[in-house]
Parts: C-alpha cells; sequence; structure tokens
C-alpha cells in the first residue's frame, strides 16, 4: 500500500496542512509568507460581507440540492435496478449523461436568455403571462432558484452510478431469507435488506453529494457571471477562486478553503451517524 499512500499524502494530506498554514499568513505569491496570526479569519467574518453572502447562498444551495439529490439519486437508481439489463444500461445512460455533457450550460442560458427569443420567455409571452421579457438571470430574486434547478437537473452523476452497483451487489437470497422472517412488502425489504446490503455506496453517495453540494460554482458562475449580480449566486467556492486566482492573496484564499473544509468534514461526520442507523 506505501505508493498509494505516499501519494495520497504527497498529493491530499501535504496541501490540506499547507492551506491551513498559509491560512494564517498574508502571501501575496511575490514575497515570502508573513504571520499574521487570526488576521484572516476575523477579517473573513466580521468585516467581509460578500463572504456572508457566500456563506448562506452555500448552506442554502446545500441544505436544498444535497438531500433532494441524494434521495433522487437513490430513488431512480431503485427503479432502473429492476429493469432488464439492456434497458437499465439504456435508462442509466439517460440520466447519467446531463452530469457529463459538454456545453451543457449552454441549453440552460438558452432557456433562461433574458429576450424574447429565449424559450421561457418566448412560452410565457405566447402564453399571455408575460408582456415584456423578465432578464432571468440578472434579476436578483430569480438567479438562485433557476441555479438550485439547474443543479438538481446535473446532480444524477458518480452518486448514481455507485447506487446502481450497490443494488446490483445486494444477495438475492437475502430476500428469500427476510420474506421467510416475516418481511411483508418492498418498504421493509428496502429499509432492513437493501439499505443495510449497501452502507458502502450510501457513505459514498452523501460523501460525493455532499462535496458537490457545497463546492458549487461552476453553475454559479456560467448562468449568474461571475460575480453575480449583487451577489446573488456568489458560493464559498466562487469566492474562494476571486481571492485565490484572481486577487492572489493566498492566505486570505486558504483561510476561505479552511472553513469550507470544516464546514464539508463536519457535515460529512453528521451523515456518517445518521446512515449508521439504517435498517435498525
Amino acid at each position: 500500500m506505501s505508493p498509494y499512500l505516499i501519494l495520497f499524502a504527497v498529493f491530499t494530506v501535504l496541501p490540506v496542512i499547507m492551506s491551513v498554514i498559509i491560512s494564517f499568513t498574508y502571501f501575496n505569491m511575490l514575497q515570502f509568507p508573513k504571520f499574521i496570526g487570526w488576521q484572516n479569519y476575523s477579517r473573513l467574518f466580521l468585516e467581509d460581507d460578500v463572504f456572508l453572502i457566500a456563506i448562506k447562498n452555500t448552506i442554502l444551495f446545500a441544505v436544498i440540492t444535497g438531500p433532494l439529490s441524494y434521495i433522487a439519486c437513490f430513488v431512480f437508481a431503485w427503479i432502473i435496478n429492476d429493469l432488464r439489463p439492456k434497458m437499465r444500461a439504456f435508462m442509466t445512460l439517460i440520466f447519467y449523461a446531463p452530469s457529463i455533457s459538454g456545453n451543457v450550460y449552454f441549453l440552460w442560458q438558452m432557456i433562461f436568455s433574458g429576450d424574447r427569443y429565449g424559450i421561457a420567455n418566448g412560452f410565457l409571452i405566447n402564453m399571455g403571462v408575460l408582456l415584456e421579457p423578465i432578464q432571468w438571470l440578472k434579476t436578483e430574486k430569480y438567479i438562485m432558484p433557476i441555479i438550485i434547478l439547474v443543479q438538481l437537473w446535473l446532480s444524477l452523476g458518480t452518486g448514481f452510478l455507485a447506487f446502481i452497483a450497490g443494488l446490483q451487489t445486494v444477495d438475492k437470497t437475502l430476500y428469500e431469507a427476510g420474506a421467510v422472517d416475516g418481511i411483508k412488502n418492498r418498504w421493509q425489504e428496502l429499509w432492513y435488506i437493501t439499505l443495510p446490503s449497501m452502507k458502502p455506496q450510501l457513505m459514498f453517495g452523501a460523501v460525493i453529494q455532499i462535496t458537490s453540494s457545497l463546492a458549487i460554482a461552476d453553475v454559479s458562475i456560467y448562468l449568474a457571471g461571475f460575480p453575480s449580480v449583487n451577489y446573488a449566486a456568489e458560493t464559498i467556492v466562487t469566492h474562494l477562486i476571486d481571492f485565490g486566482t484572481i486577487r492572489f492573496e493566498m492566505g486570505y484564499a486558504s483561510a476561505i478553503a479552511t472553513v469550507l473544509f470544516t464546514l464539508m468534514v463536519g457535515t460529512n461526520l453528521v451523515v456518517q451517524r445518521l446512515l449508521r442507523r439504517v435498517g435498525e
């Protein structure tokens, strides 16, 4: 295992440790890092109003898209698993395709284009609901719902495939034994047999969904712009990109990354405790 452990330590553990250390410094990539203690964190929470907006938006994304996409991934996988092999493979491709499609945001830009030729505006004007086109991606109150909708559409990715694989590995004899022991319907089979038998896949899917929901950035940037109107779609990751790749305030960017890392770890620990109770 040493080759894997060495690579993991060099490319994962070491960068995380370095990021935490740099978060306590002023580092502009031109001068040697200067230790400034907790100044980056105090600035982050007490002076940076945009970061507070980013935290609010990120938590809102995570609370809505995380559980919904996780449940949707499992439900669709559970339904598709009962199909014949060829149909199952076809339906898996159909559901998984949006998450790997190139230029997928161009489709949603066409739908929510702000002129009369946008699909949403054209449809609503023809139906008589609107008289003038709406600037969907430039109006603050519409930006968040649209991004959440698109993120949910894109969410059937790796976690969905993990659930499909997990359902395929469940021992079919367990269902026969369960019927003998008094299990009477599909819901009891799901709770007492299926879910406990695929806890590793459930945990993997939870980690993927938590990570993707807390690290939302591409959807916001492609649809709402960078920065978005009044920072309506600002997230922790877009804030990190701003300071890390545009302003090159690497100490401050590392502090943002450390906060995000802590949030992800804490959420994963909570989810692990919940998943241990499955089947009880």
